[in-house]
């Protein structure tokens, strides 16, 4: 009754640009974002009394804060906004020009950012968190690089109209195609007008807990499942069907495909979870991923040189990079070499990632069937773990890259025969009385 109260609340009730309806389900101001705060006045008081604090007091703080902190919105009223988005927003232009005072400081800060990075990414992983601080790092960092472009370099004088042109067209496609890479990673999702079928097992199957639903589950099987299922053969099937059924998203996965523990979603041919992008990237976002990444770093590439030909003229770039006498004498010039140094840190992590992913493809494997196979040791690595070649899917270099550029045609299978049915179903059937 509580949840429909607050439905009814949004619906019926027409809020302005800088109401919202809170997480208790009453009608708030943003205005009054610091009012009626009890458990913020209860901890400052503890602390002020040298009292132990609750062991709630610190989660219901930071459920109250992160519910009051909105923006003003014209349709439906003030938005949340989301906490992990501001540090990005603040630390980077700040370090940035403290890292351009000083040689020194440079130094100290464009190696302890990727340090912390590094640090927050391994944290949140540990925890399987969703967060926006990564793509708000990535898309901030963009987009800060292009307004430092346009008003510390461009001003300069030594650039013409085309070079601002090109830049500009790249970091509009990079954009566009960061657009295109986030809209559906191929999650499986169950075709209920195809369902024909719920078999509901009395037995446990492999890595189920039997202590779930009184050890029953059911199995919905669908025709899109089944298609993608028998493509690859009964000897295919019996390898991996005892791993196929999801119990968190209750359905069949097909072959290649996984569960995101971040997502909570199951991904067709899922290769990774990317937190630079917010998403999977799975057979629909793969192809437009690796397009992203290409985007990126040409745009990159291009803008840096173009820096560190308006602030060391004098150099070769790679030797500018490197070491640019008197560029710090001016904090403009200095500014725009921190700049080039940061995207250079930035383009070599991403240019890692790029050739990972060539290579993979190049052998017809996703990562995450790489760091399986070496967890288990069934495949054969070599170059420190960059090449993985597991030999199960591989069809040449040729083959492989060719059903790479074909993979969204596997989104719309055709219909499967009614016998697939009773074949999927006999095997499931026999191996559950085992």
């Amino acid at each position: 009754m509580k949840k429909r109260g607050k439905k009814v609340l949004e619906e019926e009730e027409t809020l302005c640009c800088c109401e919202y309806v809170n997480r208790l389900g009453e009608r708030s101001h943003v205005a009054a974002c610091c009012c009626d705060c009890e458990d913020l006045d209860d901890a400052c008081d503890r602390f002020l009394k040298r009292e132990s604090q609750k062991p709630e007091s610190l989660s219901h703080v930071t459920a109250v804060f992160t519910d009051r902190i909105r923006v003003p919105w014209l349709w439906g009223g003030a938005r949340k906004v989301e906490l992990s988005v501001i540090p990005p927003l603040v630390l980077l232009p700040v370090l940035l020009h403290i890292a351009a005072l000083h040689f020194l400081l440079g130094v100290v800060t464009l190696t302890a950012l990727p340090g912390l990075v590094l640090w927050y990414y391994y944290f949140t992983h540990r925890k399987k968190g969703r967060t926006l601080f990564f793509l708000s790092l990535a898309l901030f960092s963009l987009g800060y690089m292009y307004y430092l472009f346009l008003t510390e370099v461009l001003p300069r004088g030594d650039l013409g109209v085309m070079q601002p042109a090109v830049v500009t067209t790249g970091v509009i496609l990079t954009l566009a195609a960061l657009f295109h890479t986030k809209r559906d990673p191929g999650i499986v999702r169950p075709n209920l007008e195809d369902v024909h079928s719920t078999v509901t097992y009395h037995s446990p199957l492999a890595e189920i807990d039997s202590a779930v639903n009184g050890g029953k589950h059911d199995v919905t099987m669908t025709a899109a499942n089944r298609t993608e299922t028998t493509k690859h053969g009964e000897a295919d099937l019996k390898e991996s069907s005892r791993r196929n059924w999801c119990p968190a998203c209750r359905v069949v996965r097909p072959p290649r495909a996984g569960h995101c523990r971040i997502c909570g979603v199951c991904v067709r041919r899922l290769d990774h979870h990317c937190v630079w992008i917010n998403s999977c990237v799975g057979l629909a976002n793969h192809r437009s991923f690796l397009v992203t990444l290409v985007l990126f770093l040409s745009t990159s590439v291009y803008g840096i040189s173009l820096v560190l030909r308006s602030v060391c003229p004098d150099q070769l770039l790679l030797t500018a990079l490197l070491y640019c006498p008197g560029v710090y004498d001016q904090y403009s010039a200095a500014l725009c070499f921190t700049c080039a140094w940061y995207s250079s840190l930035v383009t070599c992590g991403l240019l890692h990632l790029l050739l990972v992913q060539v290579i993979n493809v190049s052998y017809n494997v996703t990562e995450r069937e790489a760091r399986l196979a070496l967890r288990e040791k069934t495949a054969r690595s070599s170059y420190w773990g960059l090449v993985v070649d597991t030999g199960v899917y591989s069809r040449g270099f040729r083959g492989n890259w060719e059903e790479f550029m074909s993979m969204g045609e596997k989104l719309n299978p055709p219909t499967p025969l009614p016998t697939d049915l009773v074949v999927t179903l006999s095997w499931y059937l026999l191996h559950a009385a085992e």
